[in-house]
């Protein structure tokens, strides 16, 4: 059996815009402040120690009018501008006819996480989508994680399994739940690379990780590529 879990934001599609337009929109209506530009967003996001209440509102902690501004704001605004990164669709489909088994394990909220799947028309391809609000905490806690692999009967060494995600905290999470970590460069990822086990800069290099005794391994096949 071959797992295959995947972070969402900056791995499978690109949220940006739309994350930026909710935040600057909390930063003005309650705060007054300036508005940040996307590329700082993402910096935020990315950073692996951060207080992003602090970062994107100047308070310490969120506020409760904050949490209720962003979830009403963003739950009609996250599904104005999202994009699949090139190539995630026709992977995710030759992955699926494979009979690899795929799940999402994200630090959004799932039901944002899900409108947004939907509305890209690729959640069908997800056998979970799971949120910190289902697993009861973030990455880079491995409890997401830890619940997909329950969900399949994962057995190590007899399974194979990896976290693909753009960010040091999929990959911390990953090694938590002791499955292999495939980094992402072509979305959120920060300049800084983390430790992982492999790096892949399209999404069409999951296509070259096949089934070699219990692990997955790189290997390059002129005969399959996308």
């Amino acid at each position: 059996m071959h797992i295959i879990i995947f972070d969402m934001d900056g791995t499978l599609i690109d949220t940006a815009e739309d994350i930026t337009i909710t935040v600057n929109h909390i930063r003005k209506v309650n705060h007054g402040l300036p508005p940040l530009s996307s590329e700082r967003v993402v910096e935020i996001i990315n950073m692996q120690h951060r207080n992003l209440p602090l970062l994107f509102y100047g308070t310490q902690t969120y506020l409760p009018e904050d949490r209720a501004l962003f979830e009403r704001h963003y739950y009609a605004q996250c599904i104005q501008n999202p994009r699949l990164y090139p190539g995630i669709a026709s992977t995710l489909e030759k992955l699926h006819k494979r009979g690899a088994h795929l799940s999402v394990a994200t630090n959004a909220p799932s039901i944002f996480a899900k409108r947004m799947l939907s509305h890209l028309q690729i959640v069908h391809r997800f056998d979970l989508v799971l949120g910190p609000d289902i697993a009861g905490a973030s990455k880079p806690e491995p409890d997401m994680l830890l619940q997909i692999l329950r969900h399949y009967d994962f057995e190590p060494g007899e399974h194979s399994a990896w976290m693909v995600g753009d960010n040091p905290k999929d990959m911390l999470a990953a090694k938590r739940a002791g499955i292999g970590t495939l980094f992402s460069t072509w979305g959120f990822a920060c300049s800084e690379r983390p430790v992982c086990d492999l790096t892949i800069d399209t999404p069409q290099m999951l296509l070259d990780i096949t089934v070699e005794s219990d692990l997955f391994v790189r290997r390059h096949r002129s005969d399959d590529r996308v």
